[in-house]
């Protein structure tokens, strides 16, 4: 594999001090100025020792020695070691950071990298060495526990190298203190600039980091399994920002002492979310509780994350301290519409903008648009201006004043929220998916279920698809035989009936079925590809058998009570009719002691009945005979 990628020929470097305003903080910078080519001769790296143990792989301590006719010299470095890969993996993996090595270099704040190289069959990165990290900082303190101050100014200069790595469509996916190393100057420098994001789709050998991207205690819901919950996104780096600023103030790891399985089953299913530190400013605290968010469209960006710090730093006391020395755990949002003020951020609306009335966010039905379709004509001149906007609409003489969040813009018929579908189907996922972003160019990415990040493309290619909500009864389609997830059956063998519970990003439906009774620990919510079910209501069901069956699916208990109630109506029917029939028999024996019967005979008969059988038949004992 060494041989197959070739390494490029070492250049000289060297170190300068670059001035930036402050001539009492310079920047050590590492020049290599014709370097054309990542790639390192495995010969020219000569590994020390281990300093480190990540879930990709190892760190080690090494030296770097570059010679040419004229000098020699040597850099200390450190390399991260990956777990094995496949050859042909292993070249996908260095074209990847092929395309990444050089845009690092140009972003302030990223850890410089020297190259990559093959080393004993593993893929090697080498980078500048540096002395401790921001988690043997915390591990120093007494309590483990940073002042806010120092919080703030590290968690934007986090937030601006993050953004930067961001704006060239790179993703971090492994933030956490023990990545995030300190320079002589006590800046923080990134150690860690995407690999879990160069590793997608790329399977490591004997690991147990298949279907997840990152650490288990900072991974985003979407991180464990990108394909199915995704997809991943810029807002996924924000969860293990959240993460680390937690851990920062508290000195606690998030979920700390839990096995992986168990942090699965708190983040993912049961949907828990680490507790906060109370008494924070309320700009830090609302944006910490917004990289938690579960929908990744609800959680703020670097840029939201950078502004709430920044105007924090006001609120720091003159000691760096901060007040509040409790807990408590993040509370759900109260929009009714399912929006976070984040979400709204992302696109301000323009002069010109076609717009219509929000949707709610997966919710359970369409509501009726107040304003089905109009331009914005100009913005409020007041002091809230940025709210509101004014709307003009065909048949009002008079442009509207309108809140703008109520808003949502149209580009080629198409909105952020829409469910749509690829005009050409593609085998790998599902072509119905949900379009994040929408430009104002017809440039939209849409989250498609099977992907694990989302689809770029133009609004050309897709078109609209019936949409789904939560709260929707849906099954598969008789069409379909082996659906992408497993799903349940009738005792007939069709297809069960379920309810929309949940709808991920990427159009991947959440259905629980209250129809089926489930025992222990057997599960009974199951995940559906949108493309591949149905909607099923009252008016989609065809006679009084199939109504009576999709009122079964509402709930188990139904089934039982329809029973117990058939049952109760047969007991009083058979009562009733028991009653009636004893009532024309006592009117009989009436008759019949009167002496006279339907033929004018006597009724001597039941004189000499035996005393049992008299009293079985008329309950009353045997008739005295009149006397003569």
């Amino acid at each position: 594999m060494a041989d197959q990628i070739k390494a490029a020929m070492p250049e000289a470097s060297f170190e300068f001090e670059l001035l930036e305003r402050d001539p009492d903080h310079l920047r050590t910078v590492v020049a290599m100025p014709n370097q054309t080519r990542p790639l390192i001769d495995h010969a020219s790296l000569k590994l020390k020792h281990r300093i480190g143990r990540g879930p990709f792989g190892d760190v080690w301590l090494a030296t770097h020695h570059q010679s040419a006719d004229d000098f020699y010299e040597y850099h200390e470095v450190a390399v991260k070691m990956l777990h094995p890969l496949r050859d042909d993996h292993a070249q996908t993996f260095v074209d990847r950071f092929e395309e990444l090595f050089f845009k690092c270099r140009e972003i302030q704040g990223v850890c410089w990298l020297h190259g990559i190289s093959i080393i004993n069959g593993k893929i090697g990165i080498a980078m500048k060495f540096y002395e401790g990290s921001l988690d043997d900082r915390i591990a120093w303190l007494k309590g483990g526990k940073l002042q806010l101050s120092h919080v703030l100014r590290y968690g934007i200069d986090l937030a601006k190298v993050i953004r930067a790595l961001h704006s060239v469509r790179f993703l971090v996916l492994n933030l956490k203190p023990s990545n995030f190393l300190l320079d002589e100057h006590d800046q923080l420098i990134l150690g860690d600039f995407g690999i879990p994001y160069l590793l997608r789709g790329i399977p490591l050998l004997d690991s147990d980091m298949v279907l997840r991207l990152g650490t288990p205690n900072y991974m985003a819901p979407e991180q464990w399994e990108p394909e199915v919950r995704g997809p991943i996104s810029f807002e996924t780096d924000a969860w293990g920002f959240g993460c680390s600023i937690i851990e920062m103030l508290t000195g606690v790891q998030p979920w700390f002492g839990r096995s992986l399985e168990e942090i699965y089953q708190t983040v993912v299913i049961r949907k828990e979310k680490p507790d906060i530190p109370s008494g924070l400013p309320p700009a830090l605290e609302n944006v910490i509780k917004g990289c938690f968010e579960y929908d990744i469209r609800n959680r703020p960006q670097m840029a939201d994350i950078m502004h709430a710090f920044e105007s924090s730093q006001t609120a720091v006391f003159s000691d760096g301290g901060w007040s509040g020395l409790g807990s408590r755990g993040l509370t759900e949002r109260s929009n009714g519409k399912g929006y976070t003020a984040w979400y709204l951020l992302k696109d301000c609306l323009q002069v010109g903008d076609m717009v219509r009335s929000r949707k709610p966010l997966n919710g359970c039905k369409p509501q009726t648009p107040v304003i089905p379709e109009g331009i914005v004509v100009g913005l409020d001149i007041g002091a809230d201006k940025s709210d509101f906007v004014l709307v003009k609409i065909s048949r009002l003489h008079n442009p509207l004043r309108v809140q703008a969040s109520t808003l949502e813009r149209v580009t080629s018929g198409f909105s952020a929220g829409d469910w749509v579908r690829l005009k050409e189907e593609k085998s790998k996922h599902s072509p119905m998916g949900i379009i994040h972003s929408m430009q104002r160019d017809g440039s939209a990415t849409v989250g498609f279920l099977g992907l694990d990040t989302l689809w770029t493309g133009n609004s050309s290619e897709l078109e609209m698809a019936k949409a789904y909500y939560v709260g929707q009864f849906v099954r598969l389609k008789a069409n379909v035989f082996t659906p992408r997830f497993e799903w349940p059956r009738k005792r007939g063998g069709a297809w069960a009936t379920g309810r929309i519970s949940e709808i991920l990003p990427n159009g991947c439906l959440v259905v629980r079925f209250p129809g089926r009774l489930v025992f222990g620990e057997e599960a009974n919510f199951f995940l559906a590809d949108p493309a591949e079910v149905e909607h099923v209501s009252f008016d989609t069901c065809a006679g009084m058998v199939g109504k009576y069956q999709h009122v079964e699916d509402f709930h188990w208990a139904l089934r039982p009570f329809a029973i117990t109630l058939s049952l109760y109506a047969a007991v009083k029917l058979s009562i009733s009719i028991g009653r009636n029939v004893n009532a024309k028999l006592k009117k009989g024996r009436r008759n019949t002691s009167s002496g006279v019967d339907r033929e004018g005979h006597a009724g001597r008969n039941a004189v000499w009945l035996p005393p049992p059988v008299a009293n079985i038949i008329f309950k009353e004992g045997v008739p005295t005979a009149s006397a003569r």
